[in-house]
């Protein structure tokens, strides 16, 4: 019976020990971890039926409760309102501008100078800008000295952006 005993002891010694807690032993610190990382690291450890529900909100157990109706599919398209109005005349977005032919040497082109003048912001002095453009004359109506009024319009050529719209004033 005595070495029953000392053999009962003995595995309740090595139980103890096994239960107690391990000694402190010398190893790096962790590396500090997010909280979404701790989460995903460490998955619980109670079983399903020890875990304990969160409380729900208020607003999520009144969406719970309330029935969803259904809605019939055979419900009749609606009607679009049709406005009746006069139709609108198509107001142009393009530049026009009115300027001296300078050069029509070109077959279909001619170039136009418009100047403009504007003040200087600091002296007020009235300055005038000049600047050149190659305009499309599709039956070279304009002549050297003619003003002439242009549209913009999509590029014909390499420099071509601009149509002649009219001679408003011939050369003399």
């Amino acid at each position: 019976m005595t070495e029953k005993k000392n053999e009962e002891e003995k595995t309740e010694k090595v139980k103890d020990v096994k239960e107690a807690k391990p000694k402190a032993t010398a190893k790096k610190p962790a590396a500090k971890k997010t909280k979404v990382a701790a989460a995903k690291a460490k998955p619980s450890t109670k079983p399903a039926a020890e875990k304990v529900a969160k409380p729900e909100k208020a607003s999520e157990k009144k969406k719970e409760e309330k029935p969803v109706a259904t809605k019939a599919k055979a419900t009749k398209p609606k009607k679009k309102k049709v406005r009746k109005e006069a139709p609108k005349e198509r107001t142009s977005k393009r530049k026009v501008r009115v300027g001296r032919v300078v050069s029509d040497k070109m077959d279909k082109t001619v170039v136009v100078s418009i100047e403009t003048s504007y003040s200087h912001h600091l002296y007020k002095k009235m300055i005038k800008k000049t600047k050149k453009f190659f305009v499309h004359d599709e039956e070279n109506l304009a002549g050297v000295g003619d003003l002439v009024e242009i549209m913009e319009n999509r590029p014909v050529s390499k420099n071509k952006r601009w149509r002649l719209l009219g001679v408003i004033e011939k050369a003399k």
